[in-house]
């Protein structure tokens, strides 16, 4: 009879074995769809901010290069206001200044 005892409790420790790895085999599946889940949802979390932050680079990229252009138009313009004041400058004195030349050309 104890030979009986002891095979029942041979019995019953290997189905708690059993079970105890089927409850850690479990575990494990769980841990690795977890971090499966895990990690796409970070990857999906990298791509909205890269994303997010190519849109806003193209986004300043475009008010830059307006900006530049806009600052090329003003420049061309203060260049262009400051030639005619030259240009007109240059006419005013203009005569004047060919009367010296033609004085000290002519005087010996």
């Amino acid at each position: 009879m104890d030979s009986m005892r002891g095979q029942g409790g041979i019995q019953m420790l290997l189905t708690a074995e059993q079970e105890a790895q089927h409850i850690v085999s479990s575990a494990r599946n769980l841990k690795l769809t977890r971090l499966k889940q895990a990690k796409d949802e970070a990857d999906k979390e990298i791509e909205d901010y890269r994303s997010r932050m190519d849109s806003l680079y193209q986004k300043q990229l475009s008010e830059t290069s307006g900006s530049s252009g806009s600052t090329v138009k003003r420049l061309e313009e203060e260049t262009d206001t400051k030639i005619k004041k030259l240009r007109n400058s240059a006419s005013k004195v203009q005569s004047d200044i060919v009367g010296m030349i033609m004085k000290y050309v002519t005087t010996v």
